[in-house]
């Protein structure tokens, strides 16, 4: 489930471009002072996203309820094997969060404590993620299907409001990718494929055979806060 959804965010942020081509609203600025444009045309241009909006709508639409599925799997599994236990932050985790970001940037040298498998920048994050795949999920509808879901729109502040939310969502998740890409890597190799594979390969010296053995699934590395 972990792997899945990278592959899903993949298309839909790509094909999220193509829509996005079709009315490109935001940018930072005041008054009639542009500041910073997110895609500049010749972005668009130099990766053919221009005038395909139907492709682009078709992709979207179609892996949007994968990634929904995936999500909801998620969910279950998590709940049934009580696996939400370790995901789960407390009101020691804000804490905690910046002695692990303070120990990550060689302020602080000792090493924070873990509960479990996750320390409590990984709960933090891991859990505000998961928020931002709902809300990103919420706010797809409420864009997708604005009147027959006018509820859902009118929570999230109506139409362009839940459009807003929408893109930050998508601009949160590729952040998140970046920097959680580049602790994984940070960690090595081995822990980069053990991320994969769900096991790594350690070297235990047998005192009868001298044997390497495949260990159980590794702890997640010692990350800062990935968003």
């Amino acid at each position: 489930m972990h792997w899945i959804n990278f592959p899903l965010i993949v298309i839909m942020v790509w094909s999220g471009l193509r829509i996005y081509w079709a009315e490109d609203v935001y940018a930072f600025g005041f008054f009639d002072w542009e500041w910073f444009k997110f895609f500049p045309e010749s972005f668009y241009e130099s990766l053919q996203l221009n005038r395909k909006l139907a492709r682009g709508l078709a992709f979207h639409f179609n892996f949007a309820w994968l990634f929904t599925i995936n999500g909801l799997a998620f969910v279950i599994y998590t709940w049934r094997t009580r696996e939400w236990r370790e995901l789960a932050p407390n009101r020691r985790s804000l804490r905690g969060s910046l002695d692990v970001l303070l120990h990550d940037l060689r302020i602080r040298k000792e090493e924070p404590p873990k509960r479990g498998r996750y320390n409590e920048a990984q709960r933090l994050t891991y859990s505000l993620v998961i928020g931002l795949g709902a809300l990103a999920v919420l706010s797809g509808f409420a864009i997708f299907k604005p009147t027959q879901v006018f509820p859902l729109t009118w929570i999230l502040g109506g139409y362009t409001s839940a459009r807003i939310i929408h893109f930050v969502v998508t601009i949160a998740f590729v952040l998140f990718f970046v920097v959680h890409i580049l602790q994984v890597a940070r960690a090595g190799w081995r822990n980069f494929t053990s991320m994969v594979t769900g096991y790594e390969l350690v070297d235990i010296e047998s005192e009868e055979s001298g044997e390497s053995v495949r260990s159980a699934p590794p702890d997640p590395p010692q990350e800062a806060a990935d968003a």
